[in-house]
């Protein structure tokens, strides 16, 4: 089966076959020259004769090609072919060159009847490569599966969403717009960490927030963002069928989507957003600009966290576009007297194991503050791993970190509570939720279940406990405890090593 079909090969389409003809899938040239053709195939290429504005001819010839390159070097040849192949294959990705001289009158029609149009005034064939080759692979895909798509799509942000999820589904929904699809931004839970409120707030982002009394038979179609599982770190139904996953978190079981893009090589959501906007050629404007930048620089904790070449990359794309006031703004929102509250019962019921800091804060009346807290107690001389939990509703919400350390907190947390609620993350950044019943202590999950948590955000089971709040630290700090003693050794190497330190050495 033809996977990419060139149609006509000048000067540019030479320099592409060349390159195309070395990756994976099926490569045919289709050539109206017959000397062209011979010199092609002599160079281990596929090439047929034909006649290339004819589109019963390229549609025998291309069969089920899914991605379409109009490359010969003459623009008025190009725009009857180009015509052609849009007849004959109206679901692929279509690439035109422009080829030499191209008018204006030229790029309008190509425009119309391309989905990319490489112009040589300011383009080259690497440009065309990377979109026809195999870094243009999840851009046809995402292409087809918008077209699949019945409006309105839900983008799908994870329970009580932070910055990186935010900015990445406002910029999904940008790209759903561009590609004719109508689009809302939905969310469960509530946004009540202050910095998050103030992000949403000075950008003005339009979001929908859904609970389980939402009909969601309204919606055509679902798209997940920065988590990758309905049911699982949202409240969708888990039978919910999904049509577009993006994520940068690691999965522990197989995604069913329609078109799913998970990369852990990189440190937000919001990186991979950058990249498709780019692949579609849209305008990134200031307001999707500076969510995007702050959403990699939340989740990457200012480029000092899991960062990648490919965050700094989307961070240099974004700066030019972002209004760097508004950030000041959003990093500096009034904290509450809850929060203050939080932080204040975390330092003073820590408990020190070498380099390893647990505390109970007790009654949460503001589940975002655990996360401050806990990045707080990081700051402590000597601690490497700080784990913090409290009681709000019924439900154990617990947030870790750590720093300086081999240790997969993310791993270490699944393997201590994922069998009893939902837990994991990254490796130094995690947490978990628990529900809590009136009943005696009884796992009602099913062990082999799987659950992801990015900073204690989500939840997806529950468990029965009597009177767990009276006997919450020692339930939550033995099982901590007792994951971390089965991590490998290099990773817990140092951990339990170091002074007992006072309040006093804290950093405010």
């Amino acid at each position: 089966m033809v996977d990419r079909l060139v149609v006509g090969c000048g000067q540019v389409g030479h320099l592409l076959v060349e390159d195309l003809a070395d990756r994976p899938g099926e490569l045919l040239v289709l050539e109206e020259n017959e000397r062209h053709v011979t010199r092609l195939r002599e160079a281990g290429i596929s090439a047929k004769q034909a006649d290339l504005t004819d589109p019963e001819t390229l549609r025998a010839e291309g069969g089920a090609a899914t991605t379409v390159l109009v490359a010969g070097g003459q623009p008025a040849r190009n725009r009857a072919r180009v015509t052609a192949v849009r007849t004959a294959f109206p679901d692929a990705l279509v690439v035109a060159y422009a080829g030499t001289d191209p008018t204006e009158d030229d790029l309008s029609h190509f425009r119309r009847a391309a989905d990319e149009v490489v112009d040589p005034t300011r383009t080259t064939a690497e440009f065309v490569v990377q979109r026809a080759g195999d870094d243009g692979h999840n851009l046809r895909q995402l292409r087809a599966a918008f077209r699949s798509v019945s409006d309105p799509l839900a983008i799908v942000t994870h329970d009580n969403p932070d910055p990186d999820a935010i900015a990445s589904a406002v910029a999904l929904r940008r790209v759903a717009t561009a590609l004719g699809v109508d689009a809302e931004v939905c969310y469960y839970g509530e946004i009540t960490h202050q910095e998050n409120r103030a992000f949403v707030n000075l950008l003005g982002f339009d979001l929908t927030q859904i609970d389980g009394d939402t009909d969601l038979s309204e919606y055509g179609g679902f798209a997940l963002v920065d988590h990758s599982r309905p049911g699982v770190n949202d409240q969708l139904p888990a039978e919910t069928p999904v049509d577009i996953v993006i994520d940068h978190h690691p999965p522990r079981a197989p995604v069913d989507a329609g078109f799913v893009d998970l990369r852990s090589d990189v440190g937000a959501t919001s990186t991979l957003l950058v990249q498709y906007l780019q692949a579609f050629g849209l305008e990134i404007d200031e307001t999707v600009a500076t969510g995007l930048l702050f959403g990699i620089r939340v989740d990457t904790d200012d480029f000092t966290r899991e960062v990648s070449t490919a965050d700094f990359e989307a961070a240099a794309t974004l700066a030019p576009h972002a209004d760097f006031g508004t950030l000041e703004r959003i990093e500096s929102p009034s904290a509450s007297d809850d929060t203050f509250d939080t932080i204040a019962s975390a330092i003073a019921n820590r408990q020190r194991r070498g380099s390893v800091v647990t505390s109970s804060v007790g009654d949460l009346s503001d589940r975002d503050s655990l996360a401050q807290a806990a990045e707080r107690l990081l700051e402590l001389d000597g601690v490497a791993v700080t784990v913090v939990y409290g009681l709000k509703d019924g439900v154990i919400y617990i947030s870790g970190r750590a720093r300086g350390t081999d240790l997969d907190l993310g791993e270490t947390l699944r393997n201590a509570f994922d069998q009893i609620g939902s837990a994991g993350g990254h490796a130094d950044m995690a947490g978990a939720q628990i529900l809590v019943t009136d009943t005696t202590l009884d796992p009602t999950t099913d062990p082999d279940s799987d659950h992801e948590e990015d900073d204690g955000d989500e939840m997806d089971t529950s468990f029965a406990a009597a009177d767990v709040a009276g006997d919450l630290e020692a339930f939550i700090t033995g099982r901590f405890y007792e994951a971390l003693d089965s991590r490998p050794h290099r990773e817990t190497a140092g951990l339990y090593a170091g002074p007992t330190t006072d309040i006093d050495d804290i950093v405010l």
